[in-house]
Formats: C-alpha cells, structure tokens, sequence
C-alpha cells in the first residue's frame, strides 16, 4: 500500500510540474535547468562541449550533468532525460534519435606488426582482444558480427575493463585488439595511432544514440531546445564518423 501510495504521489507532482513547465514554455527566452544523464564517454567526448554552447547561447539556462555507464532510472535520478546508446527504451519511455553510431575493430600499427593482421573474424580467437564488459551486442568473451549479430566469435584477451577509454589507451600502447564505437575511436583513426581492421564480416552495428525520457511528461522547453540543438550539430554525417 505504501508503494501504492507513492506512485500516486508521484504521478501527482510529475502533473504539477508538466503543468509549470507548460506555463513556463509560454515564455519567450528559455530559463531553467537541463537535467541530463548520459554515458560517461560520449557524455565528456561529445556532451560537455555542447553544453558549453548551448549555455553561452542561452544564459538563463544551466545543466544538471549525470555521467554514468550504468542504466540508470531516469525518474528516481529526478533526470529529464538520459542519453542512451544501442539500447531502445523500454515501452514506458519515450525516444529521439539524435544520431547514428558505428563500431570498428581497430588495433595500433605496432601490435599489427608484431602479430599480424587479423582477415577474417575467425581470425580473432587468435589474438589478445580487450573487451568491454558493457557491452549491449559483445560479451566480453564473445564479440558478435554482421546484421543482428549472427556470427558469434569466441576470444579472450588479458584485459577487459567498463570504460572505453582505458581499453583505448591500451590499444594505442599496442597491447591488443578492441571493438569500440566511433565516438570514441575517431581522433586516434584520423591520427593514424590506431587501424581499423577489415574483416570478412562488419561489426555489428548500434542502434544510433538516442534522448529518452519518461513517456508520461511533456519534455520542458529548455530539453526540447538543447536536443534539437545536440541534433542539428550532430548532423546526418556525425563528426565523429572518420
């Protein structure tokens, strides 16, 4: 019964507040704050600088940043919304795609060198592959490829890690191979520190990243702006797309 209770409480002060920001809208400059979640990685890499943006674009505007790899509930957090990447929101949020995102399996010249070049996915079970343990699509002792991930690829590597940017760091130090989305991998592709390798099958691709937010509120005018703001930089060719 208490649990009753405080789901209806809680629908009641969602109302209120849906209710104040329905009023507030009516207002011609935008003013409050942006409760935002999103992954730790592209939260920093492509985020952060957004925000810098936006706010000197909209001063009465400031952020409320949480950055977290783990799922987080966007209605205990008390978060507008959360930025989610390769994972579609379950049926009681609501969505907006702001951009696509691809996977590649990279390694460093120099651990190429000492090892060889991987042709094919098979080929991987033969080399240290450094896993993410995050991962919606790879298990860390199993990378898949291809369309839906059908081709499943035993491995195993002397490293896995919940962040993308240690396994990274370890790839340019040339100590193994990583499957790790664009946004992250860019700089060192275009810097030539790291090589995507390519494979008889592509890697499975994310689903795109994604705004979500509870499906029962009306998202304030300040979150609609600054999604269409992130949207509109990201562009249909997103910058982090070598």
């Amino acid at each position: 019964s208490g649990r009753r209770l405080a789901d209806h409480a809680q629908r009641i002060l969602a109302e209120g507040q849906a209710a104040e920001e329905a009023a507030r809208d009516e207002t011609a400059e935008l003013s409050g704050t942006v409760r935002l979640g999103a992954p730790m990685n592209f939260g920093l890499l492509r985020i952060a600088p957004l925000i810098a943006q936006f706010t000197k674009e909209n001063p009465l505007v400031d952020v409320d940043l949480h950055l977290s790899d783990a799922k987080i509930d966007i209605v205990e957090l008390g978060l507008d919304a959360t930025i989610r990447i390769a994972d579609m929101p379950d049926s009681s949020l609501r969505a907006r795609r702001l951009a696509d995102v691809h996977m590649h399996v990279v390694a460093s010249p120099a651990y190429l060198a000492a090892h060889g070049t991987p042709r094919c996915v098979a080929d991987l079970g033969a080399h240290n592959c450094l896993s993410y343990t995050l991962a919606s699509s790879n298990a860390p002792d199993e990378w898949s490829f291809g369309p839906g991930g059908a081709v499943k690829v035993p491995l195993a590597g002397n490293l896995r890690a919940n962040n993308g940017d240690a396994l990274v760091a370890a790839a340019v130090a040339g100590q193994g191979i990583i499957s790790q989305p664009t946004f992250i991998l860019c700089d060192d592709l275009r810097a030539g520190r790291l090589v995507a390798l390519d494979l008889d099958h592509p890697a499975t691709e994310l689903d795109g990243v994604f705004a979500v937010w509870p499906g029962d509120r009306r998202p304030p005018a300040r979150l609609r702006a600054f999604l269409d703001w992130a949207a509109d930089r990201f562009g249909q060719v997103p910058p982090w797309d070598p």
